[in-house]
């Protein structure tokens, strides 16, 4: 009986298209970083639990350093580097920058990502809802008030497209 180890993958990403071989056992974190060159979303406890690696499949939430490449076959991706559209930066983005919600940064993709799908379930969401959603998304600055200020400004001002 001969195992299947490589796996055709066809997705987009950022809405280009991308199609190459992948390993089974490999994650959607290690295609983005390592075959796509996409870096922003962060590796960090490779077990679910800290939200830095999280991207947007088919517009939800995920972390994608649980999640096989392959599962990812024929649905659209969005990562960090594709939120901001002709050099114009997303609300969200905006917000964080104006309200420093990052501070050392490395958590703020994953962020952005988790709080641009909450923005597209719940345009409006109140801090009780927003804390739950961001509950899988760790900062290890603690500058979750700064966070929350921002996305909550973001859906205030405009919501998010």
């Amino acid at each position: 009986m001969e195992t299947l180890s490589k796996f055709n993958l066809s997705l987009t990403v950022n809405g280009v298209p991308w199609s190459g071989e992948v390993r089974v056992e490999e994650t959607l974190l290690e295609s983005l970083r390592n075959r796509l060159r996409l870096t922003g979303t962060k590796r960090s406890c490779e077990s679910q639990v800290c939200g830095a690696c999280t991207v947007l499949v088919d517009n939800r939430a995920i972390s994608s350093c649980n999640y096989l490449a392959f599962e990812a076959n024929g649905k659209k991706i969005l990562t960090i580097e594709g939120v901001a559209q002709n050099d114009k930066l997303d609300p969200l983005q905006e917000a964080f920058i104006r309200n420093i919600g990052a501070q050392c940064g490395y958590c703020t993709p994953g962020q952005i990502m988790a709080a641009k799908a909450l923005l597209t379930e719940n345009p409006n969401p109140s801090r009780v809802q927003l804390a739950e959603w961001l509950s899988g998304n760790i900062c290890r600055c603690g500058a979750y008030g700064a966070i929350a200020q921002s996305i909550l400004e973001a859906a205030r001002e405009s919501g998010v497209k």
